[in-house]
């Protein structure tokens, strides 16, 4: 069953429905949220209210994929309200997990966890708009589409940051030294 379908029982008072999608959904909006904040106790208590908010105010969410990219912007909005109340400014991932597919660019546990650490390392150094986008596509797995609805831009735009942020972390990784796994 899709999120969209499991919010649209959850609209015809289906509470099993719900919880099933705060299931789901919960760790990995609250470390989205933790991106921005790096306090996961707050992170969580806006991941909490990002849930309270999208079940408070229904609307109809029908388009496969849309439901997860109205959650994603609803904790990304109460975020940056929490953020400029705070006056960070800094955008980073560190505590976020990043698990390699199938160990195909290390051999070694050690390895990978160092190739991890200069991902990290690069990911800090991007612009704050290059990082989330990449971080929302590759970590999160959405769409151009979806990424774009979190972000308040178009896909042309998020197809832009993705690429010129590409581009610039593997400018910051070959300048580190980063050797890639098929040279």
């Amino acid at each position: 069953m899709t999120d969209e379908e499991l919010y649209q029982r959850y609209l015809d008072n289906d509470t099993a429905a719900a919880d099933l999608l705060v299931q789901t959904h919960s760790d990995a909006l609250m470390l989205y949220i933790n991106g921005y904040l790096h306090d996961i106790h707050e992170s969580e208590d806006l991941m909490i209210e990002a849930f309270a908010r999208l079940f408070a105010r229904p609307r109809p969410i029908r388009e496969a994929g849309c439901f997860r990219a109205y959650l994603y912007k609803i904790g990304r909005n109460l975020a940056l309200r929490h953020q400029r109340r705070r006056r960070l400014h800094l955008i980073l991932f560190d505590d976020l997990p990043f698990e390699l597919s199938g160990g195909a660019l290390a051999e070694t546990p050690f390895f990978e966890n160092e190739r991890r650490h200069q991902l990290y390392d690069a990911l800090a150094k991007l612009k704050p708009e290059y990082r989330e986008a990449l971080y929302l596509v590759y970590f999160e797995d959405m769409s151009y589409h979806m990424a774009a609805q979190v972000m308040n831009k178009n896909e042309r735009q998020i197809t832009n940051l993705i690429y010129r942020g590409k581009q610039s972390l593997k400018a910051i990784l070959e300048k580190e030294g980063f050797q890639y796994a098929d040279k």
